[in-house]
């Protein structure tokens, strides 16, 4: 049997974390929250403990700094803290 209700699902569900979390969400990074959402769609099933185990293990090595998410090279910490306060 083949049915729409599991997209359906995970489509509202991305949208009430729009309108509820993060109010805004940047076309360049949509891929970053849609990949959020689709790991946390995936791990439904699974204990919370089993859920944190993943996200720890699958993290492990990995690093996104700021300046990298924003696109900004070669910037000082400095820079950052002058021009965000």
């Amino acid at each position: 049997m083949v049915h729409s209700n599991g997209t359906a699902s995970f489509w509202a569900v991305l949208r009430r974390a729009y309108v509820c979390i993060y109010h805004h969400m940047n076309a360049k990074h949509l891929h970053r929250y849609v990949g959020e959402f689709t790991g946390r769609h995936n791990t439904r099933p699974m204990d919370p403990e089993a859920q944190v185990a993943l996200t720890v293990r699958n993290g492990d090595g990995k690093r996104l700094r700021f300046v990298d998410l924003i696109g900004l090279k070669h910037i000082r910490r400095t820079d950052l803290i002058q021009n965000w306060s």
